[in-house]
């Protein structure tokens, strides 16, 4: 291990959360897909909010279901499964909204919309950051099949009901109601999610309980776009990673397994694996051309497989 690396484990352990990113690779460097993150889902949120407040109605709507430029229509594909169950034949243009999102986010990465465009991102991220100041220890995890359960429960309402029950207190629409007209009698959902989180088990709603979530994972699980750990032989077990991931599962196959490609349909590609690694082990990446290349190299540096033995121990604890 070099003097630098040195110096960088021993500010982090001095200063801190990811200080060795940060010593490395300056804040902004640190911080670059988080900043992005929050840009999107902020631009997003001021684009809806354009046309209630000062009457340019670039996009008409809220996240359920859209128009861009009084034109191009936009739609929750989960909203839209429910109306077919109701038994009702959804207009056209909610059916072709829906289409246009499912092949974005099957070709983007289904849970994208999770870490880039989702609001509640905002309160369970601002959670997940606020244990770790708090120091608060970590709790049992829920199993993360219960969002499949949870879908499927979803699905099944309209069929038996013919109402869209979940849309009653689908927490995404309720932030957009809420900043775009003043409706506030959904924000105690907001606030359980904020609280399940923060005390009762980690990343409960967004890892483990989210219907929407599930249904994007299951739509983006082979997108062609991932994060790939391409220097995996780097990696100096700082557990920076694991510390901010908030589906932290799914990079140990990627830095200790054959495949570096994180191919597992909960990853939420948010980026911040990328930015608190002082090393630069992880980058975006086209899945199948980094698999290829993987799998040739593999066959001429075996020695690859020994260092991957020692690659973070620590992280066995974490299943």
């Amino acid at each position: 291990m070099n003097t630098k690396t040195v110096n960088s484990n021993a500010k982090a352990h001095m200063s801190g959360e990811h200080a060795a990113a940060i010593a490395e690779l300056g804040w902004f460097g640190a911080h670059k897909y988080l900043l992005l993150r929050r840009t999107v889902q902020l631009g997003l949120l001021s684009l809806f909010a354009l046309g209630p407040l000062l009457g340019m109605w670039l996009f008409k709507g809220n996240l359920s279901a859209s128009l861009l430029l009084d034109t191009i229509p936009f739609a929750d594909p989960l909203a839209s499964l429910q109306v077919l169950l109701t038994g009702h034949i959804p207009e056209l243009s909610l059916l072709l909204g829906a289409g246009l999102v499912t092949v974005f986010y099957a070709l983007a990465g289904g849970r994208v919309f999770c870490s880039w465009v989702c609001p509640v991102n905002l309160v369970t991220d601002t959670a997940s950051w606020l244990r770790r100041k708090l120091k608060l220890p970590r709790t049992s995890e829920l199993p993360r099949y219960l969002r499949y359960y949870l879908l499927a429960l979803v699905l099944l309402l309209p069929l038996l009901t013919g109402s869209l029950i979940w849309e009653w207190i689908n927490p995404v629409p309720l932030v957009y109601r809420a900043v775009l007209f003043g409706s506030l009698s959904g924000l105690w959902i907001l606030a359980a999610i904020f609280l399940l989180d923060l005390f009762i088990a980690e990343r409960a709603w967004c890892g483990h309980l989210c219907p929407t979530g599930a249904l994007f994972g299951l739509v983006g699980k082979w997108s062609p776009i991932k994060i790939v750990a391409s220097k995996a032989s780097d990696c100096n077990n700082c557990m920076d990673c694991f510390a901010v991931c908030p589906e932290r599962q799914v990079l140990k196959p990627a830095l200790k397994g054959q495949n570096p490609v994180i191919s597992s349909a909960d990853c939420t590609q948010c980026g911040r694996c990328i930015d608190v690694c002082a090393k630069r082990v992880f980058r975006y990446q086209h899945r199948f051309i980094r698999a290829k290349a993987r799998t040739h190299t593999e066959t001429l540096t075996k020695p690859q497989s020994k260092i991957r033995q020692h690659i973070a121990p620590k992280a066995e604890n974490d299943q």
